[in-house]
């Protein structure tokens, strides 16, 4: 039997770079396939709330997975696309709302279950780039390569705002940085998958580091794996 499609797998809270980090590997390895795993939890929260189901009840949640239509893409920030049922909804699935309530379903073992599966489809030949909370502790953990990337809550949200505000929306910013501090305790403490890197996965603090700073890290590390050269 072949060995599966390499993966590389890019983890952390919100705010810290991981689509810029999944941008620029999509970049270093063209044609791989690429999983936003933290978007799925969104778009299955915003689809539970469209469809008047309690996102208190896990079991009627999770029986909407299967069923959800989704289409990613773009190649960058600025022309990112994702599709439920036909319908352009990236601005509603990288709303703060939406991240909250993805926080609150991903906590029920049932709803991880009826994701596992989906996620680790994406998994096809040349390889895969996943970014998400737990792609190298639960869903890949054969990954070839596992990034963890961190930085403080402080500038995480500042960030955050920067997004935000560029997208029309008013924003506060001690209130941005407490709900970061809420959520990354929820992440931390939850009983199924919390939000740890993997025993084997290179952390990255990119508080202070640009984009070339994080990257002659990554790029490095790649190097000692065999996948760039």
């Amino acid at each position: 039997m072949s060995a599966p499609p390499p993966v590389i797998t890019v983890d952390g809270p919100s705010g810290v770079g991981k689509g810029m980090v999944t941008r620029g590997l999509m970049q270093r390895f063209p044609g791989w396939h690429r999983l936003d795993s933290g978007a799925l939890y969104r778009i299955l929260a915003l689809a539970a709330m469209r469809a008047g189901l309690d996102l208190g009840d896990p079991d009627a949640v999770a029986a909407l997975a299967p069923r959800l239509d989704i289409h990613f893409g773009g190649s960058s920030e600025d022309d990112e696309s994702i599709r439920l049922d036909g319908v352009e909804i990236v601005d509603q699935v990288r709303s703060e709302t939406a991240g909250g309530l993805a926080s609150k379903i991903a906590t029920a073992p049932v709803v991880r279950d009826a994701l596992l599966q989906r996620q680790r489809d994406f998994r096809q030949a040349p390889g895969l780039v996943a970014d998400g909370r737990d792609m190298g502790t639960v869903v890949f953990t054969d990954a070839a390569v596992k990034i963890f990337l961190t930085a403080s809550p402080e500038e995480r949200a500042r960030r955050r705002a920067k997004q935000l505000s560029a997208r029309g929306e008013v924003v506060r910013l001690a209130d941005l940085s407490a709900e970061i501090r809420a959520r990354d305790e929820r992440d931390r403490t939850r009983a199924v998958a919390p939000l740890v890197p993997a025993p084997d996965a290179i952390e990255i603090d990119t508080s202070s580091l640009n984009p070339a700073q994080v990257f002659e890290r990554i790029d490095e590390l790649l190097k000692t794996r065999g996948l760039l050269r």
